[in-house]
């Protein structure tokens, strides 16, 4: 490279079978660095290539700053230094007091692998050849590995501020341009100018040599801001397209992919006979089976209907089992949820503690879908869990941002993709509002995502309100599709009596037809009828295994059963602790 009069030109000769040891295999040619910005290796498709020239563009406040020096700090030692050079924007000794704030920034690299300095007297003098020369001079004394010029944007608007009264000066100002891009692209550095550029400004000829070109933007919608992280072009790889959420945070910038790794590297789905119990005795066999492992499943309905109670029990029944999971809650704080959760045999606190349960509470307004489905997926990793409950999409959809709310559906479509890509199972729930004989499975045509869907809902049965649930889908899968009865009780969920008596369920208020109950047993509670209903299909059972059956208290049973006897609608037979019970036929004329 030959330097003239502060303008540089390029001689390049094809190497020779002389030259041989200077030509690298293909797989050398471009070593990369890890950024040490989560996600960003990420949507760069790999890490950032060695040696390249990059512009980090954006207007004030969102961000360059920060992400470049994140960048830095992450890859800067005394055998591999760094130059930090600033210009206008504001005193290196001010930006300093600030940048030491985050996590990332390590006061010991300062004045060993960590060089900064300030262009501004140079500048300032709007003699470009003096910047120019200042810098090039800087890198011939330290010999760095990473370069970054702060901000670049200063240096331009000096030069453009006598364009309209010197033109061999605007000439001046696109060869320096150029000039300085040449440079850092031809010096074994892997260097970052950083500008407040907007879109429109993108067919600038910087931009053109660049080989790689991030933007950094924040928006306001409503009371909610949202930053939002772009990389248009990195040379010799494939990036990861579209606009990526990102956060800085006291640990620096955080980039939050929008199409996670987990759902380009797909994992095998686990065998669709692998079924996994719902915790809840009876609706295992309406769904033949349980739940298909590595299923989306969405459990909806009214509000009280009880649909936590449903999705907890799927919960405690993996970690009986021995498998790990994670519950992802919006409308509760996690020591509500696992204080309500005591009835249980399973200690959910002690989960917590032992590493096998995760409980995630999210609810900032202006929260992303990929900032979510990071959090879950780490918890997912760190445990291992086979089980996730998202409580509820609701709640969900109330803390994302507005400008995520609008795209709900494609941001829960990526968000249950993801999930299941890693072969777990995803339980979620979400409320919808009856009307009467509208029979609403779902909301806001969100069923498309799911592979299962439960619908649960409240009908009038003899002046009591009573809860009744179908299983409405089951991808490819047969299932049972009767309405069926159930009773949030102190220990869960427990399902009833199949309403087989009964027609136009759906308008919430059925009609009951000429049947078991009109001629056979009068006086029972609906309760009781559960118990009666389990004996008759069971032909003859002991109190365990009644208890078993329908998920109950031995004492309750054993109450109902005594009654049973008394009014002639059983026997019992056997010996005392090994008693057995058959329901006897109703008495004509009854």
């Amino acid at each position: 490279m030959v330097t003239t009069g502060g303008t540089m030109t390029d001689t390049i000769t094809p190497p020779t079978d002389r030259d041989s040891n200077l030509v690298a295999p293909a797989a050398s040619l471009l070593p990369g660095l890890t950024t040490g910005v989560p996600g960003l290796d990420a949507v760069l498709g790999g890490t950032l290539p060695e040696y390249s020239f990059n512009i980090i563009a954006g207007g004030p406040g969102a961000g360059k700053t920060t992400l470049a020096q994140q960048i830095m700090f992450a890859n800067a030692s005394a055998e591999r230094p760094a130059l930090y050079f600033t210009v206008l924007g504001e005193p290196t000794l001010k930006m300093l007091r600030y940048q030491r704030r985050f996590s990332f920034f390590k006061p010991q690299t300062l004045g060993a692998g960590v060089h900064f300095i300030n262009l501004s007297a140079e500048v300032l003098s709007q003699d470009l050849n003096r910047v120019l020369e200042r810098i090039e001079s800087e890198v011939e004394r330290y010999q760095p590995k990473i370069v970054v010029v702060d901000s670049f944007r200063p240096i331009n608007a000096h030069g453009l501020s006598r364009r309209s009264a010197d033109s061999d000066h605007a000439m001046g100002l696109e060869l320096f341009i150029q000039n300085l891009a040449l440079s850092l692209t031809t010096w074994e550095v892997t260097s970052f100018l950083i500008g407040e550029y907007n879109a429109e400004e993108a067919r600038s000829p910087i931009f053109t040599v660049a080989d790689g070109i991030f933007w950094l933007t924040q928006a306001a919608d409503r009371n909610s801001t949202v930053r939002k992280f772009e990389v248009t072009k990195v040379r010799g790889q494939g990036q990861m397209p579209g606009m990526h959420t990102f956060r800085i945070t006291d640990k620096g910038v955080q980039i939050f992919p929008r199409i996670p790794e987990q759902q380009l590297r797909r994992a095998p789905r686990p065998p669709r006979d692998k079924r996994l119990q719902t915790g809840v005795i009876g609706l295992d066999e309406m769904m033949g089976g349980g739940i298909p492992a590595g299923d989306a499943l969405l459990l909806t309905g009214p509000a009280g209907s009880g649909k936590t109670t449903f999705a907890t029990q799927f919960i405690v029944a993996g970690l009986r089992d021995g498998e790990s999971a994670v519950v992802v809650v919006f409308e509760e704080y996690p020591e509500a949820y696992l204080a309500r959760a005591r009835a249980y045999d399973v200690d959910l606190a002690e989960q917590v503690r032992a590493g096998k349960l995760k409980v995630i509470y999210l609810r900032p307004l202006d929260l992303s879908v990929d900032e979510t489905l990071a959090e879950i997926s780490q918890c997912v990793h760190e445990i291992g869990a086979t089980r996730v409950v998202i409580d509820s999409l609701s709640g969900f959809e109330v803390a994302l941002a507005p400008t995520f709310r609008e795209d709900f559906q494609e941001s829960l479509y990526r968000l249950v993709g993801a999930l299941t890509a890693i072969g777990t199972t995803v339980v979620m729930t979400s409320e919808v509002v009856e009307q009467n004989s509208d029979m609403a499975f779902t909301r806001d045509k969100v069923s498309f995502v799911t592979d299962d869907i439960i619908m649960q809902r409240y009908v009038e049965i003899e002046g009591s309100l009573r809860k009744v649930l179908a299983v409405v889908k089951m991808r490819g899968s047969a299932h049972d599709l009767s309405l069926r009865a159930y009773e949030i009780t102190a220990t869960g969920a427990v399902m009833g009596e199949y309403l087989k008596d009964y027609h136009g369920i759906i308008t919430g208020v059925p009609s009951l037809s000429m049947g078991l109950r009109q001629s056979g047993y009068p006086g029972l509670t609906a309760h009781e009828w559960t118990v009666l209903e389990a004996l008759i299909r069971l032909r003859a059972s002991s109190v365990a295994s009644l208890v078993s059956h329908l998920g109950l208290l031995a004492p309750e049973v054993e109450q109902i059963l005594a009654r049973f006897v008394e009014l002639d609608y059983a026997m019992e037979s056997g010996t005392p602790g090994k008693l057995t019970y058959r329901a006897l036929a109703p008495m004509s004329g009854q």
